[in-house]
Protein backbone atom coordinates (compact mmCIF):
# COMPACT_ATOMS: atom_id res chain seq x y z
CA UNK A 1 0.00 0.00 0.00
CA UNK A 2 1.43 3.36 -1.06
CA UNK A 3 0.73 6.41 1.05
CA UNK A 4 0.62 9.68 -0.84
CA UNK A 5 2.67 12.40 0.83
CA UNK A 6 0.70 15.63 1.14
CA UNK A 7 2.42 18.98 0.99
CA UNK A 8 1.14 22.51 1.47
CA UNK A 9 -1.90 23.06 -0.74
CA UNK A 10 -0.90 26.36 -2.25
CA UNK A 11 -1.43 26.97 -5.95
CA UNK A 12 1.24 28.48 -8.16
CA UNK A 13 0.81 32.07 -9.26
CA UNK A 14 0.46 33.04 -12.89
CA UNK A 15 3.93 34.60 -12.61
CA UNK A 16 5.41 31.28 -11.46
CA UNK A 17 3.84 29.37 -14.34
CA UNK A 18 4.98 32.09 -16.74
CA UNK A 19 8.55 31.83 -15.41
CA UNK A 20 8.52 28.07 -15.89
CA UNK A 21 7.38 28.54 -19.48
CA UNK A 22 10.26 30.97 -20.03
CA UNK A 23 12.59 28.16 -18.95
CA UNK A 24 11.18 25.89 -21.64
CA UNK A 25 8.34 24.14 -19.79
CA UNK A 26 5.11 23.79 -21.73
CA UNK A 27 1.95 24.95 -19.99
CA UNK A 28 1.00 21.35 -19.17
CA UNK A 29 4.52 20.55 -17.92
CA UNK A 30 4.54 23.61 -15.68
CA UNK A 31 1.15 22.76 -14.18
CA UNK A 32 2.12 19.14 -13.62
CA UNK A 33 5.45 19.98 -11.98
CA UNK A 34 3.76 22.42 -9.60
CA UNK A 35 1.04 19.87 -8.81
CA UNK A 36 3.64 17.22 -7.96
CA UNK A 37 5.37 19.66 -5.62
CA UNK A 38 2.05 19.93 -3.78
CA UNK A 39 1.10 16.22 -3.74
CA UNK A 40 3.44 13.32 -4.43
CA UNK A 41 3.92 10.55 -5.29
CA UNK A 42 0.94 10.47 -7.65
CA UNK A 43 -0.18 8.50 -10.70
CA UNK A 44 -0.62 10.07 -14.12
CA UNK A 45 -4.39 9.84 -13.65
CA UNK A 46 -4.26 11.60 -10.27
CA UNK A 47 -1.96 14.28 -11.65
CA UNK A 48 -4.11 14.78 -14.73
CA UNK A 49 -7.23 15.24 -12.64
CA UNK A 50 -5.67 17.55 -10.04
CA UNK A 51 -3.73 19.71 -12.50
CA UNK A 52 -6.53 20.00 -15.04
CA UNK A 53 -4.48 18.43 -17.82
CA UNK A 54 -6.06 16.02 -20.35
CA UNK A 55 -4.96 12.49 -19.53
CA UNK A 56 -3.30 11.84 -22.90
CA UNK A 57 -1.34 15.09 -22.61
CA UNK A 58 -0.38 14.28 -19.01
CA UNK A 59 1.46 11.11 -20.07
CA UNK A 60 3.45 12.98 -22.74
CA UNK A 61 4.24 15.84 -20.36
CA UNK A 62 5.39 13.47 -17.61
CA UNK A 63 7.68 11.65 -20.03
CA UNK A 64 9.21 14.96 -21.14
CA UNK A 65 9.63 16.09 -17.52
CA UNK A 66 11.27 12.78 -16.60
CA UNK A 67 13.76 13.14 -19.47
CA UNK A 68 14.88 16.55 -18.19
CA UNK A 69 15.04 15.32 -14.58
CA UNK A 70 12.15 17.44 -13.34
CA UNK A 71 10.17 14.41 -12.16
CA UNK A 72 11.16 10.90 -11.14
CA UNK A 73 9.00 7.79 -11.74
CA UNK A 74 8.73 5.56 -8.66
CA UNK A 75 6.97 2.23 -8.06
CA UNK A 76 5.75 -0.05 -10.82
CA UNK A 77 2.20 -1.04 -9.90
CA UNK A 78 0.83 1.50 -10.55
CA UNK A 79 3.54 3.90 -11.75
CA UNK A 80 3.77 7.07 -9.67
CA UNK A 81 5.85 10.22 -9.94
CA UNK A 82 7.56 12.63 -7.56
CA UNK A 83 8.92 16.10 -8.36
CA UNK A 84 12.61 16.91 -8.25
CA UNK A 85 13.43 19.44 -5.49
CA UNK A 86 13.26 22.96 -7.02
CA UNK A 87 16.71 23.96 -5.80
CA UNK A 88 18.34 20.87 -7.31
CA UNK A 89 16.40 21.16 -10.56
CA UNK A 90 16.99 24.84 -11.24
CA UNK A 91 20.64 24.81 -10.22
CA UNK A 92 21.09 22.03 -12.77
CA UNK A 93 19.22 24.02 -15.43
CA UNK A 94 21.31 27.08 -14.58
CA UNK A 95 24.59 25.17 -14.97
CA UNK A 96 23.51 23.62 -18.25
CA UNK A 97 22.29 26.97 -19.58
CA UNK A 98 25.51 28.76 -18.61
CA UNK A 99 27.61 26.10 -20.31
CA UNK A 100 25.45 26.16 -23.43
CA UNK A 101 25.48 29.96 -23.62
CA UNK A 102 29.24 30.08 -23.09
CA UNK A 103 29.87 27.55 -25.85
CA UNK A 104 27.47 29.29 -28.23
CA UNK A 105 29.00 32.68 -27.45
CA UNK A 106 32.46 31.43 -28.34
CA UNK A 107 31.26 29.66 -31.47
CA UNK A 108 29.06 32.47 -32.81
CA UNK A 109 31.46 35.28 -31.97
CA UNK A 110 33.61 34.06 -34.82
CA UNK A 111 30.71 34.87 -37.16
CA UNK A 112 30.17 38.42 -35.84
CA UNK A 113 31.16 41.22 -38.24
CA UNK A 114 34.01 43.42 -37.06
CA UNK A 115 31.86 46.58 -37.03
CA UNK A 116 29.35 45.39 -34.43
CA UNK A 117 30.54 48.12 -32.05
CA UNK A 118 28.87 50.71 -34.27
CA UNK A 119 25.37 49.55 -33.31
CA UNK A 120 23.11 50.70 -30.48
CA UNK A 121 21.15 47.84 -28.94
CA UNK A 122 18.03 47.96 -26.80
CA UNK A 123 16.71 45.95 -23.86
CA UNK A 124 13.04 46.01 -22.92
CA UNK A 125 11.51 45.26 -19.53
CA UNK A 126 12.85 45.57 -16.01
CA UNK A 127 14.36 42.08 -15.81
CA UNK A 128 16.22 42.36 -19.13
CA UNK A 129 17.54 45.83 -18.29
CA UNK A 130 18.69 44.91 -14.78
CA UNK A 131 20.36 41.74 -16.09
CA UNK A 132 22.27 43.78 -18.67
CA UNK A 133 23.45 46.24 -16.00
CA UNK A 134 24.55 43.35 -13.79
CA UNK A 135 26.48 41.82 -16.70
CA UNK A 136 28.26 45.10 -17.45
CA UNK A 137 29.28 45.49 -13.81
CA UNK A 138 30.51 41.88 -13.66
CA UNK A 139 32.57 42.36 -16.83
CA UNK A 140 34.20 45.61 -15.63
CA UNK A 141 37.96 45.55 -15.21
CA UNK A 142 39.12 49.15 -14.73
CA UNK A 143 36.32 51.65 -14.20
CA UNK A 144 32.59 52.11 -13.69
CA UNK A 145 31.01 55.56 -14.04
CA UNK A 146 27.37 55.99 -13.03
CA UNK A 147 24.79 58.75 -12.86
CA UNK A 148 21.60 57.58 -11.17
CA UNK A 149 19.25 57.77 -8.21
CA UNK A 150 20.15 55.94 -5.03
CA UNK A 151 17.15 53.60 -5.13
CA UNK A 152 18.18 52.43 -8.61
CA UNK A 153 21.86 52.00 -7.76
CA UNK A 154 20.86 50.14 -4.61
CA UNK A 155 19.56 47.26 -6.74
CA UNK A 156 23.15 46.70 -7.90
CA UNK A 157 24.90 47.54 -4.65
CA UNK A 158 26.28 44.06 -4.03
CA UNK A 159 27.75 43.78 -7.54
CA UNK A 160 29.27 47.27 -7.35
CA UNK A 161 30.82 46.48 -4.00
CA UNK A 162 32.41 43.33 -5.46
CA UNK A 163 33.72 45.33 -8.41
CA UNK A 164 35.26 47.95 -6.10
CA UNK A 165 36.77 45.12 -4.07
CA UNK A 166 38.60 43.73 -7.11
CA UNK A 167 40.09 47.16 -7.84
CA UNK A 168 37.60 48.70 -10.26
CA UNK A 169 37.48 52.51 -9.88
CA UNK A 170 33.90 53.60 -9.16
CA UNK A 171 32.66 57.14 -9.88
CA UNK A 172 29.02 57.95 -9.10
CA UNK A 173 27.00 61.14 -9.54
CA UNK A 174 24.23 60.42 -7.08
CA UNK A 175 20.65 61.59 -6.86
CA UNK A 176 20.36 61.01 -3.14
CA UNK A 177 21.61 62.27 0.20
CA UNK A 178 23.98 59.60 1.53
CA UNK A 179 27.22 59.34 -0.42
CA UNK A 180 28.73 57.02 2.20
CA UNK A 181 26.25 54.27 1.32
CA UNK A 182 28.15 53.61 -1.92
CA UNK A 183 31.64 54.55 -0.78
CA UNK A 184 32.81 50.96 -0.34
CA UNK A 185 36.55 51.65 -0.27
CA UNK A 186 39.17 54.05 -1.58
CA UNK A 187 38.32 53.11 -5.15
CA UNK A 188 34.94 54.84 -4.84
CA UNK A 189 34.33 58.54 -5.56
CA UNK A 190 30.73 59.54 -4.88
CA UNK A 191 29.36 62.99 -5.73
CA UNK A 192 25.94 64.26 -4.65
CA UNK A 193 24.28 65.82 -7.69
CA UNK A 194 24.54 69.62 -7.39
CA UNK A 195 25.42 69.01 -3.72
CA UNK A 196 21.72 68.47 -2.95
CA UNK A 197 20.79 65.26 -4.77
CA UNK A 198 17.26 66.31 -5.73
CA UNK A 199 15.92 64.81 -8.95
CA UNK A 200 14.65 67.51 -11.27
CA UNK A 201 13.13 66.22 -14.50
CA UNK A 202 12.61 63.24 -16.78
CA UNK A 203 16.33 62.96 -17.53
CA UNK A 204 16.95 62.41 -13.83
CA UNK A 205 14.94 59.19 -13.99
CA UNK A 206 17.63 57.66 -16.16
CA UNK A 207 20.30 55.20 -15.09
CA UNK A 208 23.50 55.88 -17.03
CA UNK A 209 26.56 53.68 -16.71
CA UNK A 210 29.86 53.59 -18.61
CA UNK A 211 32.27 50.68 -18.11
CA UNK A 212 36.01 50.68 -18.80
CA UNK A 213 35.59 53.70 -21.11
CA UNK A 214 34.48 51.17 -23.74
CA UNK A 215 30.73 50.61 -23.38
CA UNK A 216 27.73 52.41 -21.93
CA UNK A 217 24.07 51.94 -21.14
CA UNK A 218 21.32 54.40 -20.35
CA UNK A 219 17.93 53.23 -19.13
CA UNK A 220 14.58 54.74 -18.35
CA UNK A 221 13.77 53.19 -14.98
CA UNK A 222 10.20 54.39 -14.52
CA UNK A 223 7.09 53.39 -16.46
CA UNK A 224 8.06 51.58 -19.65
CA UNK A 225 11.52 50.30 -18.67
CA UNK A 226 13.82 50.36 -21.68
CA UNK A 227 17.58 50.70 -22.11
CA UNK A 228 19.94 51.51 -24.95
CA UNK A 229 23.51 50.20 -24.82
CA UNK A 230 26.49 50.33 -27.13
CA UNK A 231 30.25 50.15 -27.56
CA UNK A 232 30.18 52.88 -30.20
CA UNK A 233 33.09 55.14 -29.24
CA UNK A 234 31.44 58.55 -29.86
CA UNK A 235 28.36 57.60 -27.82
CA UNK A 236 30.46 56.17 -25.00
CA UNK A 237 32.45 59.41 -24.98
CA UNK A 238 29.21 61.40 -24.80
CA UNK A 239 28.04 59.36 -21.76
CA UNK A 240 31.38 59.84 -20.05
CA UNK A 241 31.23 63.58 -20.76
CA UNK A 242 27.73 63.78 -19.27
CA UNK A 243 28.88 62.15 -16.04
CA UNK A 244 32.15 64.07 -15.96
CA UNK A 245 30.43 67.46 -16.30
CA UNK A 246 27.93 66.57 -13.56
CA UNK A 247 30.93 65.68 -11.41
CA UNK A 248 32.36 69.15 -12.11
CA UNK A 249 29.06 70.80 -11.24
CA UNK A 250 28.82 68.82 -7.99
CA UNK A 251 32.27 70.01 -6.94
CA UNK A 252 31.47 73.63 -7.93
CA UNK A 253 28.22 73.55 -5.96
CA UNK A 254 30.00 72.14 -2.92
CA UNK A 255 32.31 75.17 -2.87
CA UNK A 256 30.20 77.99 -4.31
CA UNK A 257 26.63 76.90 -3.58
CA UNK A 258 25.38 80.14 -1.93
CA UNK A 259 26.81 82.33 -4.71
CA UNK A 260 25.27 80.09 -7.39
CA UNK A 261 21.87 80.20 -5.69
CA UNK A 262 22.08 83.97 -5.48
CA UNK A 263 22.95 84.32 -9.16
CA UNK A 264 20.55 81.78 -10.66
CA UNK A 265 18.04 80.93 -7.92
CA UNK A 266 17.81 77.64 -5.99
CA UNK A 267 18.36 74.48 -8.07
CA UNK A 268 19.56 76.69 -10.97
CA UNK A 269 15.96 77.80 -11.31
CA UNK A 270 16.44 80.61 -13.83
CA UNK A 271 18.60 78.50 -16.16
CA UNK A 272 16.37 75.45 -15.98
CA UNK A 273 13.07 77.27 -16.46
CA UNK A 274 14.47 79.04 -19.51
CA UNK A 275 14.99 75.78 -21.41
CA UNK A 276 12.64 73.21 -19.83
CA UNK A 277 9.51 71.98 -21.61
CA UNK A 278 6.14 72.78 -19.98
CA UNK A 279 6.02 69.26 -18.48
CA UNK A 280 9.54 69.62 -17.11
CA UNK A 281 8.70 73.03 -15.65
CA UNK A 282 5.68 71.55 -13.86
CA UNK A 283 7.79 68.67 -12.54
CA UNK A 284 10.53 71.07 -11.39
CA UNK A 285 8.07 73.24 -9.46
CA UNK A 286 6.43 70.20 -7.90
CA UNK A 287 9.73 68.69 -6.74
CA UNK A 288 11.23 71.94 -5.42
CA UNK A 289 8.08 73.77 -4.22
CA UNK A 290 9.30 76.75 -6.22
CA UNK A 291 6.55 78.83 -7.83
Amino acid sequence: MVVTKLRRQRGASKETLSSLRQLGFTDYEARIYVQLLKVSPATAYEISKAAGVPRANAYAALEALAQRGAVLPVNEEPLRYVAAPPKTLFESISRQTRTLCSDLSAELSALTPADQDAYVWTAHGDMAVQDKIEAMIAESRRSIWIKAADEVIRRHKSSLQKAAGRGVALIVVLFGKDADEFRFNRNCRIYIHESDGTRMGTADNLFTIAVDHQKMLTANTEGDVIAAYTSCAPIVTMALSLIRHDLYIAEIFARFGPQIDKAFGPYLRDIRLSCFTPDQIASFKERTNIK
